[in-house]
């Protein structure tokens, strides 16, 4: 099929009911792409094509993706016979016996599970290079950064291999990447996609799992897909007012947008980037949107350390639920730099400490909340640069307080609407002069996806992405 990475996700499984293509040939397809640029990229990590072949020849799902081409993170997610390492020499490649929840959402969806892509160890950087699973390449330059944690998925997708691919984020991991990837990304409102069965590490609620694609209505109908409660979730988020590709083409009427590009070290962010950010400001007035400049009015030093307390208790939480997995204690070969300074530096917080630093993010969640009682949205950049070289942020090779320093100065923006619990989108609006993506990034009110769909309908409408082609592309 020579135009397949030419359709979304809905474009193929359409296609795909008219009987023009099977989902075999789908998946030939898909391997073909991901055979021709893979090696370039390192975006995907273990390959499960003989079963991505039985599957499609097989009865599958009547979802609004049937036959698709899907790819798994490697972090986090099971599925069923697929090895799951989560970046890490530590873990090693153990292969899990059941889906996750969300797995077997994404297969009643109709989609067709290639195998997985990479990501950094744990997820914990924004940018995704690993010892274990090497650095994962922007199509758009192979010298610099797809982003992170799911930097193998953005990579991918904004390849072609895939239309659309799993995702979670964390404190960006979604938005970073698309935003460096040229894609769409929606952080979702904490807990509307499921988290089970085995759902320690998002103990804190920080993460969110869905998709990056190069459609907004890609991410929408995957949603509508996958996000119902889950009757063993305690945080059922609030119910959606209808579904969520109806919104893609609706009107967003008339939003009062909060924009800012304050920084939590106040330093100001690269020119190019606020440039893109004002450039958007005037488009959001041309739409006839009401823009205030306003920034979330909190004390970003008590902010990150009361998250820095949370954060460093709970990866040492979950890594020792990992120890007791394995039966044994990391050496410190077995972990990178950065990860085997957090799990130290974790083991030291006291549970006055933990709680003390859950209690003040309570406290000033509560003030960046109040912000939408008065806004529709909040408008910053997704990242205070534009996607820089591979390497500049190493966690495998720096001092982990370096690497620190620099995603501070390379991606300011994200990690509060995670603390919240907020959607939060990327929408990938321009280029910088060397034809790297520059993404800004959209947040709503606490489980208002359906506003955020609607305004992403309306941008993609005004300001197409969907015909700018990376490097490896062709």
């Amino acid at each position: 099929m020579k135009n397949y990475a030419d359709y979304d996700g809905l474009g193929l499984a359409q296609l795909v009911a008219k009987k023009e293509v099977t989902p075999l040939e789908l998946v030939d397809a898909a391997i073909e792409r991901i055979e021709k640029h893979n090696p370039a990229l390192n975006a995907v990590v273990h390959r499960a094509y003989d079963e991505a072949r039985q599957t499609a020849k097989g009865k599958l799902s009547d979802g609004p993706f049937k036959g698709v081409p899907f790819l798994i993170k490697d972090l986090g997610l099971k599925v069923t016979g697929l090895p799951r390492t989560d970046g890490s020499r530590f873990i090693g490649s153990r292969v899990d016996s059941e889906d996750s929840e969300l797995t077997r959402r994404f297969r009643a969806s109709g989609i067709v599970i290639l195998g997985k892509t990479n990501t950094p160890e744990y997820g914990i950087t924004g940018t995704t290079e690993s010892a274990l699973l090497g650095p994962c390449r922007s199509p758009w330059n192979e010298n610099h950064i797809a982003g992170g944690s799911s930097g193998g998925a953005a990579s991918a997708v904004a390849s072609g291999m895939v239309p659309l691919a799993h995702a979670s984020d964390g404190l960006g991991s979604i938005r970073i990447p698309a935003a460096c990837c040229g894609l769409f990304g929606m952080k979702i409102t904490r807990d509307r996609n499921p988290n089970g069965p085995d759902d320690f590490d998002r103990a804190i609620g920080f993460s969110v799992d869905h998709v990056v694609s190069r459609s907004v209505r890609d991410s929408a109908a995957m949603l509508d897909a996958t996000g119902y409660p889950e009757a063993a979730s305690p945080y059922a988020p609030p119910p959606k007012a209808r579904p969520y590709i109806e919104e893609v083409e609706a009107s967003p009427g008339k939003l009062k947008i909060a924009v800012s590009t304050e920084t939590p070290n106040g330093k100001p962010i690269d020119p190019e980037v606020q440039q893109a950010f004002e450039k958007t400001v005037e488009l959001l007035k041309s739409l006839g949107h009401e823009v205030v400049e306003r920034g979330l009015g909190v004390d970003y030093r008590r902010l990150y350390r009361a998250q820095g307390m949370v954060s460093a208790s709970n990866f040492a939480a979950g890594m020792r639920r990992r120890v007791e997995l394995i039966g044994r204690e990391p050496e410190e070969h077995e972990l990178e730099k950065l990860t085997w300074a957090a799990y130290r530096n974790g083991g030291r917080v006291t549970g006055e400490m933990a709680l003390y630093g859950w209690q003040e993010l309570r406290l000033l969640n509560r003030q960046v909340l109040s912000l939408f009682e008065e806004f529709d949205v909040h408008l910053s950049p997704v990242m205070g640069t534009p996607p820089p070289e591979i390497g500049y942020v190493d966690p495998v090779n720096l001092d982990p307080k370096e690497v620190n320093k620099r995603q501070g100065k390379v991606f300011p923006f994200t990690p509060p609407f995670n603390f919240t619990g907020q959607p939060s989108m990327s929408v990938p609006l321009w280029q910088s002069a060397a034809g790297l993506p520059i993404g800004m990034v959209f947040t709503g009110r606490y489980g208002d996806e359906g506003t955020l769909f609607r305004l992403a309908g309306q941008l993609e409408k005004e300001c197409p992405w969907k015909d700018r082609r990376p490097k490896h592309w062709n």
